[in-house]
């Protein structure tokens, strides 16, 4: 295994205990494992989400995905942790944590259940090279040779740089004669242009984004959003980010626009309105608005649109009222830039899923290579779902791998 990451670590673990008789080893650069693990989830480590399926990634109509995640399910995954000592609770969004509330209680268990199992860890041996031999993998390393009869490319993508994910596996696998679908950064913070985000720092409110890009079809995410001091952030910029980032490099034109009212289209958000404005005429606007919005997002969207908050709502005439549902329903998000790989949680793109058997992870051009976790071309929503993939994808590999030595 080349990398000792959440994908690394489970795969090996899964190959010694159906096949100890192979003598895994985990290769990683670092000095430490698990660092992405330790600060993912706040440091508290979403293991995976009590429903996990094909439309929570972004190859929704991919059979690969579907299959992958159908042979090592959410049940398996929850089963697993139990096993060696990490027993999980379900928080809002389905998102599932351990106990203790600590992502070093996932790491220590995963290494402990590693060593018992007799899978030999080395780190601080960077791999620099992989070569496919007539009988065998030759692999360089900064502390020499090695000789394997299969290679788990475990390396992740570029996301979180400090934690030791620099691409490489992205190179081996181009050397190996895989293509790439370029990489980007996934589920990163948006930075935004203007000031008026920077008002509403620390402010956040349930939102709709929604996605468009010239020549495709129109997505929708939704979620919470948090407005930060150089932008946005929270689940629904973080989901959105994806989109943003792949349609630029596709040298597509993207929008991004934001429903205030999510849930609510505009005939029924103007029909709220009128009901309110004859039920209460003498409402302030901002009153009105903050019965919907947060109190400081209501006053700066009002002050934006050069509106008096403090116009009675009775007041309020036909033509204003529905220029300002049209900007509530659909507020521009003027993004400039993500936060990139250094806030990213996950890298979009990778090995193309047509290079690659479903059934054992193994690459279609090089016998005897494996891909498992976000070096592939598989990127989910927040929330558990790429932790749930590393671990399907590993057990899928290391069960081909038993199945042919």
């Amino acid at each position: 295994m080349i990398g000792g990451g959440a994908a690394g670590l489970a795969t090996a673990i899964f190959v010694a205990r159906r096949r100890p008789e192979l003598s895994p080893l985990v290769v990683d650069g670092a000095a430490r494992l698990g660092a992405k693990i330790l600060i993912s989830g706040g440091g508290r480590c979403n293991v995976t989400n009590t429903e996990v399926e094909a439309a929570d990634f972004w190859q929704p109509r991919s059979p690969f995905v579907r299959r992958v995640l159908r042979s090592y399910g959410v049940a398996d995954t929850i089963a697993f942790f139990r096993e060696i000592g990490v027993s999980l609770h379900e928080e809002a969004g389905g998102k599932l944590f351990p106990d203790s509330n600590r992502a070093r209680t996932v790491l220590d268990a995963l290494l402990a259940e590693a060593e018992r199992r007799g899978v030999a860890i080395e780190v601080g041996r960077r791999v620099t090279r992989v070569a496919r031999g007539p009988e065998h993998f030759h692999i360089d390393s900064t502390r020499g040779g090695l000789e394997a009869c299969r290679v788990v490319i475990a390396t992740g993508g570029l996301s979180i740089p400090k934690s030791g994910s620099d691409g490489a596996g992205y190179g081996f696998a181009r050397a190996l004669g895989h293509s790439l679908v370029p990489p980007t950064p996934a589920l990163a913070p948006l930075v935004l242009e203007g000031r008026f985000h920077a008002g509403l720092a620390g402010v956040a409110l349930p939102v709709e984004v929604a996605i468009q890009v010239a020549g495709l079809k129109h997505l929708r995410v939704g979620g919470s959003l948090l407005f930060t001091h150089f932008g946005v952030s929270g689940p629904a910029a973080l989901d959105a980010s994806r989109f943003w980032h792949r349609a630029r490099s596709l040298g597509r034109e993207v929008r991004l626009e934001v429903n205030l009212l999510p849930g609510e289209s505009f005939e029924s958000a103007e029909r709220w309105l009128l009901e309110l404005a004859a039920a209460r005429p003498r409402l302030l606007l901002h009153g009105a608005l903050a019965q919907r919005l947060p109190a400081s997002v209501a006053l700066a969207v009002l002050r934006e649109r050069g509106l008096d908050p403090g116009n009675p709502l009775g007041r309020l005439k036909r033509e204003t009222r529905r220029a300002l549902l049209r900007v509530l329903l659909a507020w521009p998000l003027p993004v400039v830039d993500s936060r990139g790989y250094g806030f990213a949680e996950v890298t979009a793109g990778g090995v193309p899923l047509q290079e690659v058997d479903p059934a054992g992870m193994q690459s279609r051009l090089c016998p005897g290579l494996h891909f498992v976790g976000e070096v592939l071309d598989v990127d989910g929503r927040i929330g558990g779902f790429n932790f749930q993939w590393a671990w399907s994808s590993a057990w899928v590999a290391a069960s081909g791998i038993a199945r042919d030595g």
